[in-house]
């Protein structure tokens, strides 16, 4: 398994290693004590799986706030995902900065992101299936939403055309009209 850094401290990518012969491939995608060794202890508790069917698919910037703030650990099950990952915890040195990673079923890339950041992604290839770990469980009272295309973070989404967009991702805030639930230097 490779753990890579990124940009946003926090943020990972993790890489699980495939076994593979002519029938197809095995990998692990979690483990606890071997991520327990690179130095992830997040607990999970719950696993969610969404379909998106169409390219230009954009879901997000979503996020869970306190006190049911999540962690996700994000890999693409089937197709193709631009993965993104926005710091918005007040007073942290990268706040409003975002990586993101191409996550494919090919290339087995996972992409942890810690609470205290927003989530989202964009499908590359249809029929894209998204799987991923949640640290708390859903709580709609602290579900929401920033708008994907905030120009005040300014993600590089590289679509073609116009995104499709569920009604609360269009409604959704802008940075500078929201106030953000999260404090750099607090644990969920």
């Amino acid at each position: 398994m490779q753990v890579i850094e990124t940009a946003l401290p926090g943020v990972l990518i993790i890489i699980p290693a495939r076994f593979g012969d002519e029938r197809g491939f095995f990998s692990e995608s979690w483990n606890k004590a071997r991520m327990a060794e690179a130095g992830v202890t997040t607990e999970f508790v719950q696993d969610n799986h969404s379909l998106s069917s169409a390219v230009g698919t954009v879901r997000g910037l979503h996020y869970q706030s306190p006190p049911h703030a999540q962690a996700k650990l994000v890999r693409c099950g089937r197709g193709r995902i631009f993965d993104v990952a926005v710091d918005v915890r007040r007073g942290s040195p990268t706040y409003g900065q975002w990586i993101g990673e191409e996550l494919s079923f090919e290339n087995g890339k996972q992409l942890l992101i810690p609470a205290g950041f927003l989530h989202g992604f964009s499908t590359r290839a249809p029929e894209s299936e998204i799987i991923y770990k949640c640290s708390d469980y859903y709580a709609p009272e602290c579900d929401g939403a920033v708008r994907f295309d905030c120009p005040e973070i300014g993600i590089d989404w590289g679509l073609e055309g116009a995104p499709l967009l569920s009604a609360k991702d269009a409604a959704a805030p802008t940075l500078a009209d929201w106030t953000s639930p999260f404090t750099f230097g607090e644990t969920a």
